[in-house]
């Protein structure tokens, strides 16, 4: 039987209003007072006041962010790689031959190890097959279905919860003043796109990211999109600037990325007339996440990279020193506050 307990409801109540009070009166809560975060209020601030030297008219207010180590975790290898890794397992029984053929055994072996040391062919030539022949529908609604229980291997929760927090919070910032998010990834556009209006809150046609080949086919008389293992085009370092003109048709004036696969897009940012604003994640909190950069072979961010942000003022952010939290908290104040 239910029992009103008045004391446990106001202590409820209070807190929820005093997260929320703290929210409107800091538009990134989730990051430490510095310089990085002085520096994104200070560029939202000059470029959306108005009569300010380094105003930006609205149309004009393009930001983009890769996903990939941006915006949630990439490692011990891209999600997207452990779901193509999943539907191979789960197409084996069809396929009893790729116990004896590479890559598949590797990856019906499970060796982790081993599959982080693929070549890109071999990353590429997983992932096609993994969408082969099936309908742009299909794909996507197989991914929404595998996010519902994938677990992550060692931090043990849904991939959709290991999105970093404090990058929410920018994107909710830029996008209340007036910003059109565009998120610019390596990963498969459509891939990204079965769930960035959930998890990111921006639409599938903002979404630019590597592509597959399709076909225009007829299935039971009706007319269907078929993904082909074909790659349209990929879209990382150079192809990233290149898509964006594509799809955008204007440069970005701010950009948001994290590793060597990023710095063209940087780069083409700050290319703009006037006032831009480039960021770069710091993958340095192995506590809470994880501790990479030179040496990896995901989300690589070489010294030469390192070295190119300290000489066009880049702003690096440091996971450990910069975010006071890194993953979204149980308690979901965005669904509290009005």
């Amino acid at each position: 039987m239910f029992r009103w307990k008045p004391q446990l409801f106001l202590i409820s109540f209070f807190c929820k209003a005093a997260l929320c009070v703290g929210q409107a009166e800091d538009p990134l809560p989730s990051w430490h007072e510095g310089q990085s975060k002085q520096a994104i209020i200070q560029f939202i601030k000059a470029t959306t006041t108005d009569g300010s030297n380094d105003y930006i008219d609205t149309a004009d207010r393009i930001a983009v962010f890769d996903q990939d180590g941006t915006l949630w975790v990439e490692q011990p290898i891209y999600t997207q790689f452990f779901f193509a890794i999943d539907r191979i397992k789960y197409m084996a029984s069809k396929h009893p031959e790729w116990k004896n053929q590479q890559p598949y055994q590797t990856v019906l072996e499970g060796d982790i190890e081993k599959i982080q040391n693929f070549t890109i062919q071999e990353i590429e030539k997983i992932i096609a097959i993994s969408y082969a022949h099936m309908t742009v529908k299909e794909f996507k609604e197989t991914v929404q279905s595998w996010l519902t229980t994938a677990i992550h291997p060692r931090l043990k929760k849904p991939y959709t919860k290991l999105i970093y927090q404090p990058m929410l919070e920018v994107i909710k910032y830029f996008d209340v003043h007036g910003y059109k998010i565009y998120i610019v990834s390596g990963g498969g556009q459509e891939f990204i796109r079965a769930y960035s209006e959930k998890v990111y809150q921006i639409p599938p046609e903002q979404i630019i990211g590597t592509a597959a080949k399709v076909k225009y086919e007829y299935r039971d008389g009706n007319p269907v999109l078929i993904k082909l293992p074909e790659v349209l085009f990929i879209d990382d370092k150079s192809g990233k600037p290149e898509a964006i003109n594509l799809f955008i048709g204007k440069q970005p004036i701010a950009a948001f990325g994290n590793s060597d696969g990023d710095q063209q897009m940087l780069e083409w940012s700050q290319a703009s007339n006037g006032k831009s604003f480039q960021l770069l994640v710091h993958h340095d909190d192995p506590i809470r996440e994880y501790k990479y950069d030179v040496d990896s072979k995901v989300g690589t961010f070489s010294h030469a990279l390192m070295n190119e942000a300290k000489k066009k003022n880049w702003i690096v952010v440091s996971m450990k020193n910069d975010w006071k939290v890194i993953f979204p908290p149980d308690l979901d104040v965005q669904a509290l506050c009005p």
